[in-house]
């Protein structure tokens, strides 16, 4: 009879309560050692799935089964079959480790595009990224149909330097066609020494042919936070990344904005941010919250099921805010704004954004080596499924090129002899503040619009401020963090 074997907590012998048996598929346990008079490796094989089917056994004996299945016993068989027919007939020998990793790669391949087996590099890649520096190409990338597709770039990178943008479809490295590439392989393949060149073969969206640009490598270093002001009293922060520290940033740059000023209101910028940590995403939307549910998460395991609540107090005491997205915003920026739209704690425009709506989970497996596993999907406080949806803007601002006409050369009141001074030079900052803001990016120009327009109707009073934290002179509002 087939063993039975419910999936306990990702990995098996990693549930609780249960003592971890490390299987080496295809030279297991110790009970193989003995077994020397097997001549083939498909004879192992066959004995090694009996000796995994017995240990989950074992690790199963005291889990629930109501929802267990019976392992494919025909289909082990195939894949013994198929392992054995590949070490003897292929064209050239493959040693039987390679071909034991290739096959964990195409099981997590086949999956979804963010399921993956984390060799050493990629494994300390992604603990680094978290940390924010890393060194590459400065690109989240996914695969899609074969091909590597742009997530986003990272700010101040060298893809976003070369003017590399979300959407577009990376075909060639250096010459070398991405299709039948798994995702690390490409990773890998955009690695390499700081200062090193590579040749990026390019599809975009609208354009007829494909193009190349030459990128240098570089470390980078992600600024996750940046704010300034875009006019007196009205704020700007942009968020390029989720890492550890991110909600510390983001409440660190409101704290730093509101000690120079009273907030009329604020654009939270979540444009080509691509995610990153989940507690982080959960933080920041907690900080523009007075309380309620941020995320929640449901999977397959008891575990995948969780709420994620934000922290009482809203940072900026209720002032208008705008959260800018677009097709480049995935995961944790979703989450944050998802979360603020459900609450009607924000206004979110620009277009809709990727729909990265599921849950990876690293699962090490050694102290070189991981899985990053899809156990979960997301849902917003309202019920909404992010995943192959996205989150669509309450006010869509598509990107444009918007060129506006020049009526310098008409006459007003000022340039009449004789007029009388305005005693007021408010206007004039606010016109300076602005200038170019509409043709050099029109969504963050709709942006500031739409929070004047918010004033307008509801004048706020913001509080007051301790007298330590008041500065003397108004701040420069071109200044950037």
């Amino acid at each position: 009879m087939v063993p039975r074997l419910k999936e306990p907590g990702g990995l098996p012998g990693l549930s609780q309560g249960h003592v971890p048996i490390r299987l080496h598929w295809g030279f297991p346990l110790h009970t193989m050692r003995n077994m020397s008079m097997i001549r083939t490796r498909l004879s192992a094989l066959a004995i090694t799935a009996a000796a995994m089917m017995l240990s989950h056994s074992f690790i199963a004996h005291s889990q629930d089964d109501t929802d267990a299945g019976e392992l494919p016993l025909d289909e082990l068989r195939t894949f013994a079959d198929v392992f054995n027919q590949i070490r003897v007939g292929y064209v050239e020998e493959v040693d039987d480790s390679t071909l034991l990793e290739y096959a964990i790669k195409g099981m997590l391949t086949g999956l979804d595009p963010h399921s993956v087996y984390l060799e050493r590099d990629a494994y300390e890649d992604l603990q680094s990224s978290t940390s924010g520096e890393f060194s590459g190409l400065g690109l989240e990338v996914g695969m899609e149909n074969g091909f590597l597709k742009v997530v986003s770039p990272i700010d101040g990178s060298p893809a976003t330097d070369a003017g590399i943008l979300a959407g577009d479809v990376i075909l060639k490295l250096d010459g070398v066609a991405i299709r039948g590439m798994n995702l690390n392989e490409a990773v890998e393949k955009m690695r390499g020494p700081k200062g090193s060149e590579i040749t990026v073969s390019i599809g975009r969206p609208g354009e007829q042919e494909p193009f190349d640009l030459t990128l240098v490598r570089d470390t980078i270093r992600v600024a996750s936070v940046r704010e300034r002001w875009l006019e007196p009293g009205f704020g700007y922060l942009r968020i390029s990344q989720f890492q550890q520290k991110t909600g510390d940033d983001v409440k660190a740059s409101i704290e730093k904005l509101l000690a120079e000023q009273p907030l009329k209101g604020l654009v939270l910028d979540l444009r080509n941010n691509p995610g990153g940590v989940l507690g982080a995403s959960v933080d920041v939307a907690g900080l523009f919250m007075e309380s309620g549910n941020v995320v929640y998460t449901e999977g397959r395991l008891s575990n995948a099921a969780q709420n994620y609540g934000a922290a009482p107090g809203d940072i900026t005491d209720g002032a208008p805010l705008v959260v800018l997205i677009n097709r480049g915003s995935a995961s944790a920026s979703e989450i944050v704004a998802g979360a603020l739209q459900d609450h009607a704690r924000g206004v979110v425009m620009g277009t809709q954004s990727f729909g990265k709506g599921s849950v990876q989970t690293v699962l090490p497996i050694s102290e070189s080596r991981a899985v990053k596993l899809t156990t979960a999907r997301y849902f917003t406080p309202n019920g909404r499924s992010i995943q192959a949806e996205g989150i669509k803007p309450d006010i869509v601002v598509e990107r444009a090129k918007v060129e506006t006409f020049d009526e310098s050369g008409r006459v007003s009141e000022k340039d009449l002899a004789g007029h009388l001074d305005n005693t007021s030079d408010q206007a004039s900052v606010e016109a300076l503040a602005s200038k170019g803001l509409i043709s050099q990016d029109n969504q963050l120009y709709e942006a500031l619009i739409l929070l004047k327009g918010l004033n307008i109707i509801n004048p706020r009073s913001p509080r007051a401020l301790p007298a330590e934290q008041q500065t003397a002179a108004a701040p420069d509002p071109n200044r950037e963090s």
